[in-house]
């Protein structure tokens, strides 16, 4: 089974910045990567996408304050969070896909707290 590996989370104050990673394995074929996040409900939220032409998208929660990005030579997607707020709490899910196939991170927890 292939597990993508996150890190980079935390605790971290309002208004505080962080940046998540995460590793994508070389053994699989991927067309898009993202995070998400997920919600009290349990359901896993959208918070950035980026596919290999690196088109972007971004919840409107996420917008003008998290970048995602990535890195071609080491694998590498990252999400860059700034000016962090408590409703940014959660765990945070790598993901990425091509086609019919996902593949998935453990989660990583970032809290926004004073």
């Amino acid at each position: 089974q292939v597990r993508l590996a996150e890190s980079g989370g935390g605790l971290v104050q309002p208004g505080g910045s962080l940046k998540l990673s995460c590793e994508i394995p070389t053994n699989i074929q991927v067309y898009g990567m993202g995070w998400y996040r997920q919600s009290p409900r349990l359901q896993r939220d959208m918070v950035a996408t980026i596919n290999v032409v690196d088109g972007t998208t971004y919840a409107d929660s996420a917008k003008g304050r998290f970048t995602i990005s990535r890195d071609k030579s080491n694998n590498m997607v990252h999400l860059q969070m700034t000016n962090l707020q408590p409703a940014d709490t959660g765990v945070y899910y790598c993901s990425a896909w091509f086609r019919e196939n996902s593949y998935w991170g453990q989660g990583i927890q970032v809290t926004v707290s004073s």
